[in-house]
């Protein structure tokens, strides 16, 4: 894999040797779509392996490029925290079985789609309430990111 650093904003680089994966719609860029989602009355939120294997459907239906995950299995509770770090950014992950509670942040930029992963998130968790908040990050008007 190539490396690259990206060119601060304000930097006078043409958009055509643009590499940061920023969002172009409308009148705006910005870097991504950050998606915070509680999960209550969650089930099956102390399985490393079912966690795991949600994690990686999650990437795959969002279309983002997995590099590496590590979940960290907490005892005497079974409570789990983890990321899958992306080529596009992160899905980090923090449950409460005792609480049936389960917190996770999906933050992509570039083509993935991260509300695509609340499914599926949905499915292997069968939640019974579900909260999803939707944050874009980075945003900025095109005629600010013009030079960039």
């Amino acid at each position: 894999m190539q490396q690259h650093q990206s060119k601060p904003i304000g930097s006078a680089v043409a958009a055509r040797d643009r590499k940061d994966f920023f969002i172009r719609r409308d009148d705006y860029e910005f870097a991504g779509m950050h998606l915070i989602i509680d999960l209550f009355g969650a089930s099956n939120i102390d399985s490393l392996e079912h966690m795991e294997e949600a994690l990686r459907e999650a990437v795959e239906a969002s279309g983002a490029t997995l590099l590496h995950i590590h979940l960290h299995h907490f005892t005497p509770n079974g409570g789990i925290s983890g990321v899958a770090v992306l080529a596009e950014s992160h899905i980090s992950v923090h449950t409460w079985p005792e609480r049936e509670f389960a917190a996770f942040d999906v933050f992509m930029c570039g083509d993935a789609r991260p509300a695509d992963a609340v499914p599926v998130l949905e499915r292997y968790f069968s939640p019974n309430k579900v909260d999803v908040q939707e944050y874009v990050r980075g945003r900025m008007p095109v005629s600010l990111s013009a030079s960039v």
